[in-house]
């Protein structure tokens, strides 16, 4: 019969989802010969150079990120994709398991491990969440790594979205990471944009919105996630004109699903005989590009000045404002 594991080998084989290393467990009372004979017998299995599974059979995700941490050692934390999939920011496990060390670590200390990218860092114990395991980086700094590694601005903000749409941290508390942090990519627009979050645009496409058809137009500033209460409970408008009773929903495919796009049509009905609110509804073609941006932005400054005072302005030379007839020719942000 085997021996018993002592105490607190059984312990950290609780904690670290049944992952330990050989260091671990010496310290935890068993012998490094107590170790190699648990694996000679086939009831561990070594996941990593001086890292074992205490059990038998494909190690499970917890226990795959757990062996790469033990591998790299106490002050490593899981970041990036990693962190964020801890986070609940990701869908699918990303292949690479991403993981944040000592900035002043030995390069050569970690060897080759494969399907894992090691970032540096000398912010690792301030990044590093204090209490939950596996060690992580806390979401802000997960989301503002993400948004360094970013190929452009609008994958870079759908992070903060994400992130702020999911209930995971706030728009004022990324704002705070932020200004801590000496060099960030994009520091300008993020901070402009958590602006625009901290007001209800959490979507790339409301902040186009924001953007490149409302600010960039002279158009009025709408209430953002502007609460009604209708026969079913409150609902909320992605931007709604109050002194026009108007209102602009923004589409985009992951939010309104097709089985999804009857809801919107009874609440616009709703909003138009109860509350006197007429809807317009802007789609990824009404803001994928300048040109397009700046159509609905012409659009809704004519729809808007049929129902009130004029407004809008071109955004420069050739803008569909200028042609519109509703407003004059002046160029002007």
């Amino acid at each position: 019969m085997p021996a018993a594991l002592p105490p607190e080998c059984l312990r950290l084989l609780d904690r670290q989802d049944g992952v330990i290393t050989v260091g671990q467990a010496v310290a935890a009372g068993m012998s490094a010969k107590s170790v190699r004979d648990q694996v000679r017998a086939g009831r561990w299995q070594v996941m990593h150079r001086g890292v074992y599974a205490a059990f038998t059979g494909k190690p499970g995700r917890q226990a795959e990120l757990w062996g790469v941490l033990l591998r790299l050692g106490p002050e490593a934390v899981l970041s990036h994709q990693s962190a964020a999939e801890l986070w609940g920011l990701l869908k699918c496990p990303s292949p690479v398991i991403h993981v944040m060390v000592p900035h002043d670590s030995r390069p050569g200390r970690y060897g080759k491990i494969a399907d894992v990218a090691i970032h540096r860092s000398r912010s690792v114990l301030h990044a590093r969440h204090p209490m939950l395991t596996p060690p992580r980086t806390r979401v802000e700094e997960t989301v503002l790594d993400l948004v360094e590694a970013a190929r452009d601005f609008d994958e870079a903000y759908a992070w903060v979205c994400r992130a702020i749409g999911r209930r995971r941290t706030t728009a004022a508390r990324i704002e705070v990471a932020l200004e801590a942090r000496a060099r960030m990519r994009w520091r300008a627009e993020l901070g402009l944009a958590l602006g625009y979050a901290a007001g209800g645009a959490l979507s790339v496409l409301e902040l186009r919105y924001v953007r490149g058809v409302e600010r960039a137009h002279g158009l009025p500033t709408a209430t953002r996630q502007a609460r009604i209460g209708q026969a079913t409970g409150n609902r909320y408008l992605d931007n709604l004109y109050e002194e026009y009773r108007a209102c602009v929903e923004i589409d985009g495919a992951a939010a309104h699903p097709e089985d999804e796009q009857w809801r919107d049509k009874a609440r616009d009905r709703w909003n138009s005989v109860h509350e006197k609110i007429e809807t317009i509804r802007v789609g990824v073609p009404d803001l994928i590009s300048q040109e397009s941006r700046c159509r609905t932005a012409a659009d809704v400054a004519a729809w808007l000045s049929s129902r009130g005072p004029r407004v809008g302005r071109p955004c420069g030379a050739g803008c569909p404002l200028a042609l519109s007839g509703v407003v004059p020719t002046t160029y002007g942000h």
